[in-house]
């Protein structure tokens, strides 16, 4: 197969993109851990080894895809050049590399996406729970002040019909 210089340049848009989203991804989850670095030496943070392994593993492959995203584009701007000298069986064969690793970078992109997205489930549903926790305990709080209310209250007509007698 004989590619022209133009084909590797189409993928300079789709690499940069991703490039992106990749570090859009990296700062969204720096921001997780200074928010949770703040949160531990305040004492607010009971859970914490989970999250830190968590959030541990999602640095490292969003590194990993940003490095093999990285990789791609530098392969596709080499598999350029030795086309433009004439290499071109050098130039495809680098290029097929490229592609690789952008698929390679691609499926750990997934792969994050998948531990983010459980995380956030995991965080949704230990909301779900402390409010069902809270409502319980609100529902409790309210029986018993109106327990006390109703006692007051009979309290207060049985003295009403000690003073009348």
């Amino acid at each position: 197969m004989d590619l022209a210089i133009t084909t590797p340049a189409l993928l300079f848009p789709a690499i940069s993109l991703l490039l992106l989203a990749y570090t859009s991804r990296f700062l969204a989850t720096a921001q997780l851990i200074r928010g949770l670095s703040a949160n531990a030496r305040d004492g607010k943070v009971p859970k914490a080894s989970k999250q830190i392994k968590n959030l541990k593993r999602r640095v490292d492959l969003i590194k990993l895809m940003q490095i093999l995203g990285v990789l791609s584009l530098l392969l596709c701007t080499l598999s350029m050049f030795l086309i433009f000298i004439e290499y071109k069986t050098f130039g495809n064969i680098i290029f097929g590399i490229s592609l690789v690793l952008m698929c390679a970078s691609l499926v750990t992109a997934i792969t994050e996406i998948s531990i983010s997205t459980n995380a956030i489930e995991m965080e949704l549903e230990g909301i779900k729970r402390n409010s069902k926790e809270h409502k319980q305990k609100s529902q409790k709080t309210n029986e018993v002040e109106n327990e006390t209310k109703v006692e007051l209250a009979e309290n207060k007509t049985e003295i009403k019909e000690e003073i009348k007698n």
